[in-house]
């Protein structure tokens, strides 16, 4: 079972800038923990893989208004963010599905 880069920041970018509170970036990063649990486990079936972040996808949804209520949002840094280390983690597991289907249950 492959482990995850240890040398890699999960969604750094929103963690250095303050418009992003760092309790709702903890739970968007939780999410993605989920999937990258699941890929060490050694998960390789992309049908499953996809259902997994889907259902990270539908739960970072339901964040948007945890961030509207501080003063936040998920914006175009925040989905670029976002986007960028679900692929890093696809791309470092060997997954072969695109980052834009990854995420293709985003309503951000």
């Amino acid at each position: 079972m492959k482990r995850f880069d240890p040398s890699y920041s999960l969604l750094e970018e929103m963690y250095q800038d303050d418009y992003y509170p760092n309790f709702l970036v903890d739970q968007v990063k939780a999410e993605i923990q989920k999937v990258i649990d699941l890929l060490e486990s050694g998960e390789t079936d992309t049908e499953i893989i996809q259902e997994n972040l889907d259902e990270m996808t539908l739960a970072i949804n339901d964040l948007q208004d945890a961030f509207d209520e501080n003063d936040s949002e998920i914006e175009t840094v925040a989905r670029d963010c976002i986007g960028i280390t679900v692929e890093y983690v696809l791309n470092w597991f060997g997954i072969p599905i695109d980052m834009e289907e990854a995420i293709r249950e985003r309503d951000w």
